[in-house]
């Protein structure tokens, strides 16, 4: 059966032409987004990365502020008259209670500092039980420290700087041997160029027992970490 002519002739629909035509607009369309996304990706995921890097950081100063908090004046053996505590401008060893899901009433030796695996570089916190030293006996040398918690990867570094309670300057080392600092400055640097990203300060409380001399357990302290600077800088 044939169909009139005049029928044929209403009915609508695309030429070759203008279905061509769709396609290159289409075409163009896509090409336009993808060259946006290509630009918007990276920015994206370079912002997310700066967020995550910040929260990092943020996360392992405030807990190495609660780990120095919580340092005791406790004497490495029973005829030092000081605590046992090292400082350095890269390093920090003291002594605190021991903490964690199967933790008693004990004490644990805790070092704070940089070291090097596989790797590269990194900040590493390491503990060990404490048990007193002989006398005349070298407290460095009777520590084995031992699981590492990687805390701080390069290209960022720690560095710590210590000041007693009149102190208006910080030191880049402690060197009194007969109290704990009463505050510690905690500073990450990217060492790609040098710039600070965050500063945190632990206040220590002295404790009588310290002030007096007589360092013991019972010397117990209390405080809690004080932040110079909590948004780090990107």
């Amino acid at each position: 059966m044939t169909m009139p002519a005049d029928r044929r002739r209403g009915e609508g629909g695309f030429t070759l032409i203008e279905a061509l035509m769709a396609l290159v607009l289409m075409g163009l369309v896509l090409s336009a987004l993808a060259n946006i996304t290509a630009h918007w990706l990276p920015n994206w995921n370079r912002g997310l990365d700066r967020i995550q890097r910040s929260e990092m950081i943020g996360i392992t100063l405030q807990r190495l502020a609660d780990d120095l908090a919580d340092a005791l004046p406790v004497p490495a053996s029973a005829g030092d008259m000081g605590p046992f505590f090292t400082g350095s401008e890269q390093s920090v060893t003291f002594v605190r209670t021991a903490f964690g899901p199967n933790a008693g009433p004990e004490l644990d030796v805790v070092h704070l500092g940089e070291t090097t695996d596989k790797a590269g570089l990194a900040t590493v916190r390491s503990r060990t039980p404490f048990r007193p030293v002989p006398p005349n006996a070298s407290a460095s040398n009777q520590f084995h420290f031992s699981e590492p918690v990687v805390l701080l990867r390069a290209p960022y570094r720690l560095s710590f700087a210590y000041a007693g309670e009149d102190d208006e300057e910080w030191q880049s080392s402690w060197r009194d041997p007969g109290k704990l600092p009463s505050k510690i400055r905690l500073t990450v640097r990217d060492s790609s160029n040098g710039r600070a990203i965050s500063t945190v300060t632990s206040i220590h409380v002295q404790s009588s027992s310290q002030d007096d001399g007589n360092a013991g357990v019972q010397g117990s302290q209390s405080g809690a970490p004080q932040a110079n600077s909590s948004n780090p800088s990107q």
